[in-house]
């Protein structure tokens, strides 16, 4: 469970060639000769690396390449090896997730689709990684997930869903055999009872299980009406699992409150290991079995708490915080072999760090490159695991490309991988360059601003300002291609971590709890003022998007200024009220956003409602919505829409079908196709050719 306290935000044809983007294509390419720009079709052509696992003995690497296939219009998992020592690297398997390495290094578990679902494989290497046969070792109704090797190696423990029965109420008259019924009736009775992306829930929770290594039927662990979850970790004598859950009475109106629990392999008995009012998650035993780490924080109903790395005994008794002195909020921690530190990944200042974190909380930091994630915006990410003798392997990379793996071994970086050089090598990039940025009260915020390929120093550009969602997550300077789009659609484009924004400490984050939108706009003006004073930005052509968090920026901002020459809202809260009883995670936002429930202050809810200033409102303002979006759900988007087209204001609603909140750009061309329709409605009111400097 992550840290962050918010609304959690993490296009099918190609772009229609708008008078903006010929100007950059005719610049960016030689005469007849092949596009030079970024464009939509490039998004296809696009691969990722995610989840390197090294091996226990530093010499190989399993990851997962995620790359895009034209033809399903999607992003595909498959799963690649690479010699650590040439770089070399073959075809692992030709879909698969998860890969993880036994302990003696001789086999690897994965999950894959067979059939309809997926299922835990394992697939045994010979002497030098290489070849080796593959087994499926489940047959289960619930995609497995959270894999963990036993000490020993002879078993396998997962998380899967098991099924339950639907509620029912009353009783339908008998149907005549071969009678043509409507559907029986839903009921529907739990209080989260939806989650972005996967959808409405079936009936039935996640729980642990175990397989032997070599196949054969899985063994339930824990039961009950609770959601257990992972990651686990096993004991060093391979009698008990430690995993994280929220149970107990009136679990299901728990929002944060999860506890670490263990439970006896043999027996199935559980113990609880963690009581505080707080979430408590990523478990790991260290390797002598002697103490437990985990992290978490106490819950005093901020929006934003630093995620803490904690160490207690075998059992998470004296628990002690090692990173209450460092101010970051920790990602992911692993234990190193000796046991007597910790790896682990924090963000800082729009960049995700990887550090080992000593017993006596001494950080000593191994490197800022770590980068990975999603493709269309430019979030903090990467992800790392740690070989016994010390060896890293990570993703890495810059604002040129998507993630590739990297591995850090004797105090220096290599990379690996190079799975987009044929694309960059091809493409002209946009440039990439922090900003200077003072807010009115005398903070610095931390700006990015990236330019046409080819832009020539001292001409002004019509700018974009881009705002991250969350509130509480944080931009950097790494690739994304809505950025890369913009930009060849010939515009400058300006993304900020305003205040609210996380990787620079508890007390930042927290300038906007229990007022947000507040002085974060007064962040982004300044932002946009820098890039003008910059000489970048022509001040007659500014424009505003954002998705999620940076959806309801957006739509506050039109509200409050009408500087901008046109607006994009994006997956936007509107309506405060309206949010906190329609969204996936129904107790959240009364308990954490604001002091008091909807129906006790509904002008404290509205006051900080962007609909409430839609009086206010000149800019025309475009509205983007996934079809299935339950985190900031479609009745948000419509209501703005409909204000916006009652109030005279020029306006349109973009729907993209089937798309959740999270996964409104997963599929290529619908990325695509979003960010075409935004550069297309603000080229409707750019006005004039770029300008010299004043």
């Amino acid at each position: 469970m992550r840290a962050t306290l918010a609304l959690i935000a993490l296009l099918a044809a190609a772009p229609a060639v708008t008078p903006a983007t010929a100007q950059v294509q005719a610049s960016a390419s030689a005469p007849d000769g092949p596009v030079r720009g970024f464009t939509s079709a490039d998004l296809f052509g696009l691969a990722i690396a995610a989840d390197p696992q090294i091996s226990p003995d530093g010499r190989h690497i399993v990851y997962v390449r995620r790359s895009g296939d034209v033809m399903s219009d999607r992003m595909v998992s498959s799963l690649w090896l690479i010699d650590v020592a040439s770089g070399r690297q073959v075809p692992f398997a030709s879909d698969g997730s998860s890969p993880r390495w036994s302990p003696d290094g001789t086999r690897v578990a994965y999950v894959a689709r067979d059939g309809d679902r997926s299922q835990l494989f394992v697939r045994w290497l010979g002497p030098d990684a290489a070849g080796g046969a593959v087994s499926r070792v489940t047959t289960l109704p619930g995609d497995p997930n959270a894999l963990e090797w036993s000490p020993d190696g002879t078993r396998i423990a997962f998380v899967a869903n098991v099924a339950g029965e639907a509620t029912t109420l009353g009783k339908a008259p008998a149907r005549p055999e071969g009678a043509n019924w409507a559907p029986p009736l839903e009921v529907i009775d739990r209080v989260t009872y939806r989650n972005d992306g996967p959808g409405y829930r079936k009936p039935g929770y996640d729980h642990l299980f175990v397989v032997a290594a070599d196949g054969g039927a899985a063994r339930q662990l824990t039961f009950g009406r609770y959601d257990d979850g992972g990651p686990l970790s096993w004991s060093a004598d391979g009698r008990r699992l430690v995993f994280s859950a929220i149970r107990g009475k009136d679990a299901e109106r728990q929002v944060m409150n999860s506890d670490l629990y263990a439970v006896d392999v043999a027996s199935a008995q559980l113990t609880q290991l963690t009581t505080r009012d707080g979430p408590d998650g990523q478990p790991a035993w260290s390797p002598d079995g002697q103490r437990l780490a985990w992290t978490g924080f106490d819950d005093t109903r901020r929006a934003y708490e630093n995620q803490q790395l904690y160490v207690g005994g075998r059992d998470g008794e004296a628990p002690r915080s090692l990173t209450a002195s460092l101010d970051r909020s920790i990602e992911e921690a692993r234990w190193a072999a000796d046991g007597r530190s910790l790896y682990a990944s924090y963000d800082d200042r729009g960049h995700r760090k990887l550090a080992r974190i000593g017993l006596d909380g001494r950080v000593s930091a191994i490197t800022d490159a770590l980068a990975g994630g999603g493709l269309d915006r430019p979030y903090t990410g990467g992800e790392f695991s740690v070989a016994r003798n010390g060896t890293v392997a990570f993703t890495g990379g810059d604002a040129t490309v998507p993630a590739d793996v990297w591995v850090w071994s004797g105090g220096k970086a290599r990379r690996l991988t190079q799975l987009n050089a044929v694309m960059a090598a091809s493409k002209a990039m946009a440039p990439i360059r922090k900003l200077a940025v003072t807010a009115p009260d005398g903070r610095a915020i931390d700006a990015w601003l990236a330019v046409p390929p080819g832009h020539q120093p001292g001409q002004r550009l019509p700018l974009i300002l881009e705002i991250h969602g969350g509130p509480h997550s944080a931009y950097g300077p790494s690739f994304a291609t809505d950025m890369q789009l913009y930009a060849a659609g010939g515009y400058a484009v300006l993304w900020t971590n305003p205040r609210g924004s996380t990787s620079y400490g508890a007390e930042f984050a927290n300038l906007i709890n229990k007022t947000y939108p507040a002085q974060d706009y007064d962040d982004l003006m300044a932002a946009v003022d820098a890039a003008i004073a910059d000489g970048t930005a022509d001040p007659n052509n500014l424009f505003v998007t954002g998705g999620s968090g940076g959806g309801l920026l957006t739509a506050w901002i039109v509200g409050k200024t009408d500087r901008f020459k046109a607006a994009a809202t994006q997956k936007p809260v509107v309506n405060w009220i309206s949010e906190a009883l329609t969204m996936d995670n129904t107790l959240f936002t009364s308990q954490y956003w604001f002091s008091k429930k909807p129906w006790e202050d509904p002008m404290g809810y509205w006051n900080r409602s962007p609909i409430s200033l839609i009086g206010n409102v000149k800019t025309p303002t475009l509205v983007v919505v996934g079809s299935e979006d339950y985190r900031t759900p479609v009745s948000e988007a419509e209501q703005y829409y409909a204000a916006l087209q009652i109030q005279g204001v020029p306006t349109a609603l973009v729907k993209v079908p089937g798309a959740s909140h999270g996964g409104i750009a997963s599929r290529p061309s619908q990325a695509a196709a979003k960010a075409s329709a935004i550069l297309s409605w603000f080229d409707r009111y750019r006005t004039g050719a770029a300008v010299g400097v004043r």
